[in-house]
């Protein structure tokens, strides 16, 4: 089995994002949407054959229904269908999640003329989101596609990855500035962060890129006691779903505090 986690440039419309899901079929395990970030994380389970199809039908799909040029939310992006992460669930097939990953990318280029930038093993190499994120027409042309962004689709990250875990820790009383201060203490190579402001409250976004060295609750209590004074976590929220082995990792009677449950779990939607 494999998972496919689409991010895609949409987080308000949801009539839109019903047909997204609807064309996901069966390979739909979970849909996550923010209307701060105006964003939706769609995660696909499945078979080769089956999620390769179930990804193109909903690329395919969010290219036909959203335009680049009305978006707007906090969270960066550089395309409508920003980024199609492959995920081998099962050891021993890496290499099957890279092939996914080229023909997926190959395939969105050559469709939509949208350019494609491959992460994760690259020529020898591993080369990371964030390097395309900050290098992408520059230091690092498009793998497949024009040299260009499409102006209303944008371009496309295409990679292959193990598993992580997406999370976010809401925070009251704390501006954008000392969150990302609390962002920018928190980053190691095993965690990835960014700070936002979403109104009356502050976020950190967490991606947990080794989440059995650095757990969610080692995140959060770090954020805690880097808090300035009167600021507070209001809540914590799990971005799509989290390995059962993460989750029981952590002390049950932690869970809630964490945004996290079994139901949850990757197990528990397959």
């Amino acid at each position: 089995m494999f998972e496919c986690v689409v991010n895609i440039s949409e987080g308000r419309d949801r009539s839109v994002l019903d047909e997204l899901s609807q064309v996901a079929t069966s390979s739909l395990r979970d849909r996550h949407t923010d209307r701060f970030h105006n964003r939706s994380v769609f995660t696909l389970i499945n078979r080769r054959g089956a999620l390769v199809n179930d990804v193109q039908l909903l690329v395919r799909t969010a290219f036909e229904r959203l335009d680049l040029r009305t978006h707007e939310g906090v969270h960066p992006r550089f395309g409508v269908v920003d980024v199609v992460p492959f995920v081998a669930l099962a050891a021993g097939e890496n290499s099957e999640a890279v092939a996914m990953r080229d023909e997926t990318a190959q395939w969105i280029s050559t469709t939509f003329q949208v350019p494609a930038f491959l992460y994760g093993p690259v020529k020898g190499a591993t080369r990371t989101l964030p390097q395309v994120r900050r290098d992408a027409f520059g230091a690092t042309p498009p793998d497949f596609g024009p040299n260009e962004p499409s102006p209303t689709l944008g371009a496309v990250a295409v990679g292959a990855r193990p598993v992580l875990v997406a999370w976010n820790i809401w925070l009251s009383n704390v501006s954008l500035r000392e969150a990302r201060v609390i962002a920018a203490a928190l980053r190691q190579p095993s965690v990835r962060t960014m700070g936002f402001d979403l109104g009356d409250q502050t976020q950190i976004s967490c991606n947990l890129i080794d989440p059995h060295s650095v757990a969610p609750s080692e995140v959060y209590d770090e954020v805690k006691r880097l808090l300035p004074p009167g600021g507070s976590i209001q809540r914590a929220e799990l971005v799509g779903l989290i390995p059962e082995s993460v989750l029981n990792a952590e002390h049950s009677g932690r869970w809630d505090e964490l945004g996290l449950s079994p139901q949850q779990t990757i197990e528990s939607r397959l």
